[in-house]
Formats: structure tokens, sequence, C-alpha cells
């Protein structure tokens, strides 16, 4: 077997897709046994993984890399865990292939259905956080699809070594060779957009500017995981001390990640109310806030200190304590902010009035949309999908957090016995068209 990194990305785009075929009939309790062994593999060497990215993150910190980033690059024992359970997981999951979805009876002796499949090769260009090389390879081995993994050169090392884990431990238990591949350079992106023989979808997950420059150099088609701008309105008619609780922690839980809150959304009405209370637990955090004229100084007015902020801070992605406020008259310009200045990925209502709540879950145009509780919520594990390849902030195939259901397509199934066109053409035979399943 050639090293990974001795194998052009045409190349092993051409494997993966010839293992996709293998891969796909490969029964689920195999593919589950795959993953097990995985998360067995991945504790027997541990040590090795993170002496690897102890070069990556000394690497990083000499060339200046951002805290934000360094925080997602960063694979310890904790990660390794959240890893682990998130393979046991999808290990235990319903298989999703080979569903039947519907059954149909076309005709008496004729019946069609509709099963779910693997989509085929998947190609996954993500951010330099190495704990997503195994949640995405994990998801494509329990869908049945084929993967090629491009990582941030940041973590070139360490996922080098996750990579060599997840290939070596799941060949092992006779998953076909050449599942997985691992791209290493921007060459390799740039063969694979051209590989559309070998390649039938493309994730890429990074700013709106690297997918738009995906989906204009590739015939093949893209589903687009971009920035995480997300929304908390605080509602005229609100719990302020819960407000401050969920607000708290969708800014500061983790905020590098693509669902923590960058936005706040005051109604005028809570100005004076629920504003300082909010205020008062993220500046406590360590959150600097950025506010428009009317919050600046109802803020001032409680003794919170606030940095002016301005339309540059609308729609922007901070993934740090960083935190804009702005103030609103009326549910319906919250919702007119949010549907022009988010990224369509998380926003949430903080509200007592169902009507407003209702209101808010009509028409903000967002794959998650909340009431009271924190858009970090918005994660493939916490849905209960195993993990997530991504967030699809799109309309098409899949949304939201990017599971085993995103992973899969379909086919019709028809099974006759003799059946011809031509009798239903002549009226010997008629359809029935009933419904079975």
């Amino acid at each position: 077997m050639k090293n990974k990194t001795e194998i052009p990305a045409a190349e092993a785009a051409h494997a993966a897709k010839q293992a996709s075929f293998a891969l796909a009939a490969a029964q689920g309790k195999a593919r589950s046994s795959a993953l097990l062994a995985v998360a067995a593999a991945l504790h027997a060497k541990a040590n090795m993984v993170f002496k690897a990215n102890e070069i990556d993150m000394r690497q990083a910190e000499k060339e200046g890399l951002a805290a934000p980033a360094l925080k997602r690059l960063k694979f310890d024992a904790h990660k390794l865990e959240d890893v682990c359970a998130g393979l046991e997981q999808l290990a235990a999951m319903e298989d999703p292939i080979g569903r039947e979805q519907l059954r149909t009876e076309l005709a008496d002796g004729l019946v069609l259905s509709r099963v779910s499949c693997p989509i085929g090769v998947i190609g996954v260009i993500f951010e330099s956080r190495p704990d997503a090389l195994i949640q995405i390879g994990g998801l494509c081995l329990k869908s049945g699809n084929a993967v090629l993994l491009k990582g941030g050169r940041e973590a070139m090392r360490t996922n080098e070594a996750l990579f060599d884990i997840l290939r070596d431990a799941s060949v092992a238990t006779g998953m076909p060779d050449g599942w997985c591949g691992l791209l290493t350079t921007r060459e390799d992106v740039s063969v694979m957009l051209k590989m559309d023989e070998d390649i039938d979808l493309i994730i890429p997950r990074g700013s709106n500017a690297f997918v738009r420059y995906i989906m204009e150099n590739s015939n093949i088609p893209v589903l687009g995981h971009s920035d995480g701008v997300c929304h908390i309105y605080v509602d005229a008619d609100c719990d302020a001390q819960m407000a401050a609780r969920i607000v708290a922690d969708a800014k500061t839980q983790y905020p590098a990640a693509c669902n923590a809150a960058e936005m706040l959304l005051v109604h005028s009405a809570q100005l004076a109310n629920a504003l300082p209370v909010i205020a008062r637990a993220l500046t406590e955090a360590g959150v600097t806030l950025r506010a428009d004229s009317r919050a600046r100084a109802a803020l001032y007015a409680a003794g919170i200190a606030s940095e002016a902020g301005d339309e540059s801070d609308w729609g922007r992605e901070y993934l740090a304590l960083t935190m804009a406020v702005h103030t609103v008259d009326s549910i319906e310009e919250a919702i007119a902010f949010i549907n022009k200045h988010g990224s369509h990925h998380t926003d949430c209502i903080i509200t007592r009035d169902e009507a407003a709540a209702g209101k808010f879950f009509a028409l903000v145009d967002s794959a998650g949309v909340y009431q009271n509780c924190s858009t970090r919520f918005a994660d493939g594990y916490r849905y209960g999908f195993g993990a997530e390849v991504g967030i699809s902030t799109g309309k098409i195939h899949a949304r939201g957090p990017m599971g085993l259901e995103g992973l899969c397509s379909y086919k019709y199934i028809l099974r006759g016995h003799g059946d011809i066109v031509g009798d239903f053409a002549a009226e010997r035979r008629r359809f029935t068209h009933k419904k079975l399943l």
C-alpha cells in the first residue's frame, strides 16, 4: 500500500470511486464494526496523535495563527473522547442505507419502491479543525460513501496521524482499500475540482468567498457550508435573567464555533431592562460589546462599557469574544434585519409571547430557528445525527446539520413479471397506483 502522501489526487479520486461500489454494498453491521474499530484504534494511538498536534500547534503559534483558529486546531484528550463518542453513537444508529421510503403498486404484480442509497464519492474541504476529519470520515463510512478529505495546512501532521488510523483500522475490518483519501495541497484541490467522473459531491466549509470559488471552478455539484452569522433577538416580552443565561452561553461557551451567536438584537422596550442584565453577563465573561447609539446609551446609563458599533459590524462573523448589539423597534424589524444580514445558519428569539415566536419561526429564513435556547444546539451530535459534515445554509438536498440522512440519496426499484408499457398503451392493462407504504 502506498503512503497517502505519495498518491496523486487524481489517483485517490479514482480509487475512491472504485471503492465506493464495494462500500455501498457492505452490510450495515460491518460498517458499524469498522467505526468501533476506528474508535478503539484512536484510543490506542492517542499519544501519537497528541504529539503530531503539538508540532502543529507550535508551528501555528510561531506563524501567528489567531487565537480562535488555534483553539479549533488543538486536539487534546477532551476532543479525542468527543470524536470517539461520536463514532460509537454512529455505530449504534440504524443503518441509513437500504431503507424503503416508498412502495407503490403501479399495476397488478408491478411494484415500485424507493430505497435509500449512498451518494457515492464525496470531497470535503474543511477548516483547520482536525476532529472534523474523524467526524466526517465516520459519517461517510456509516452512510456507505467514499470520501476525499482536505483539511487546513495548519493541521497537516494531526490530519495525517488521524487519517492513518481511520484508513488502517477500517480496512483491517474489511472495508475496501481506497474508500478514504487524504489530500494535502492546494494543487490537490484544483485537481479534485476537475474529477467530475469520479466525485459526486463537493462539500466546502469556509467563507462565502471560498465556497463561491469552489462553485465557480467545478462541474461537480457543490453543497456550500459557509459563514455562521447567528442572531439572538430579545423580544419586548421576555425574561431578562433567562435571556442573559442563553445569550452568554451562545456567545461564550465556544466562541470560535460557527453556531456561536455574533449579533444581539434588542427590542427598544428592553433597553433599560433586559439589555443591562444580558450585557453584565457577557462583559463578566470577557465579551467586548460593539453597540449602536441607542444600545450604547442604555449601557452607559447602567454603568456598562461598550464600543461604538456601526454597519460594518452587521453580518460579521467574529469567532471571538466580541458581539454586536443593535436596537430594533419591532419583531418585524428584527426579522427583516436577520434575513438581510444573517447567513441563514441559526437564529433565536427570546420571548414569552408564543404568537411572536410563531411569527419568528415562519418568517426567519434560516436552517435553524429557535425560541428560548442557545444557538450552540445547532450541531449534528446534539441533534442526535452522530456528527455532521457541516451546516448547510442552502435549501437544496440538505439543510442544517448535515448528518447521515443528508449523505444519502435514493434509487427507484421496480419489480415486475414480464410487464411491458405496450399493454398499458393499448389499454389491455390499467395502472392502479395503489400506495403500499
